[in-house]
């Protein structure tokens, strides 16, 4: 992976799903004074937070404000800080034009899912599943020294995650999903990745075994595990803490009844001490 940043560059930070709470503001300026410590400069969109009545702005709003994001020379790149329902909200409102001729790197998590997969579906550049906020979260020290290392200094510490295999011993391609749930939001429409010869990241924050299942029904149904090159299994936060009798990689093996290879990581999903998986990106494992 290349160097994404240099000291002095300018970041953007915005909140395309839900708006962030006005009473975690001290969690956000802590984010920008550590990043500052970093040498680096922050930017904060109008909606970053929700409004005095605490509603999250309008998804016109928090569109243009991301599009203002990619227009501004001086930002290098953007994260999201949001995570929730709602940014698919913003599918039909950006211009995927302005995106593709001002690219930069666009990071976000869970349900930015949505904007992650549409950028490559429409735009064919990466962007990266990671959550900024993790840097002031429970394992600060490991997240800051991956995050510089990897953004600021060109190096693979960010993307590279422990895992083990479930199925085969090698696979390649280009990855596609993320949260599951917030994935299947794009089912049916102009947004959704095509999975043709593709690597699958699937994670999940909330779900119990019969959600997991429909979720895997339904993508099913899709084609979706008839067309992928292998399965990559983060983290299932709800599914996993309940401490199933089914480990959530023999439930999905059994579901979707194919012998692609299939790996398992605890180091990408919602935990603090999960890293980063680019979207878009040609990835292979062995």
């Amino acid at each position: 992976m290349k160097q994404i940043l240099q000291k002095g560059d300018k970041i953007g930070l915005v909140s395309c799903s839900n708006g962030y709470d006005l009473n975690k503001k001290n969690e956000i300026s802590n984010l920008v004074n550590l990043l500052s410590r970093m040498n680096l400069k922050v930017a904060l969109s109008n909606s970053l937070y929700k409004d005095i009545n605490n509603n999250t702005h309008e998804p016109i709003n928090r569109a243009q404000d991301l599009m203002k994001m990619y227009l501004d020379k001086d930002i290098k790149a953007i994260f999201d800080i949001s995570g929730g329902d709602l940014a698919n909200e913003l599918l039909e409102i950006l211009d995927f034009d302005l995106i593709t001729n001002n690219s930069k790197p666009f990071f976000g998590y869970s349900d930015l899912t949505v904007i992650l997969n549409s950028i490559y579906k429409k735009t064919n550049t990466p962007s990266y599943n990671y959550q900024i906020r993790n840097l002031v979260r429970d394992n600060t020290n490991t997240q800051v020294m991956n995050f510089s290392n990897t953004l600021l200094e060109g190096k693979n510490d960010l993307y590279n995650f422990k895992y083990y295999w479930v199925n085969g011993n090698q696979m390649e391609g280009i990855v596609v999903g993320g949260n599951i749930r917030c994935l299947l939001k794009l089912a049916g429409t102009e947004y959704m990745p095509n999975f043709n010869e593709k690597l699958l990241f699937l994670e999940a924050f909330s779900g119990d075994i019969n959600k997991i299942a429909t979720y895997i029904a339904q993508l099913n149904q899709l084609g979706a595990f008839n067309k992928i090159k292998g399965l990559i299994l983060g983290e299932f936060t709800e599914y996993e803490k309940n401490k199933n009798n089914i480990k959530i990689e023999d439930l999905i093996k059994d579901k979707i009844k194919s012998n692609i290879p299939i790996i398992k990581t605890e180091e990408l999903g919602h935990s603090s001490n999960s890293k980063a998986i680019p979207i878009g990106k040609l990835m292979k494992f062995d």
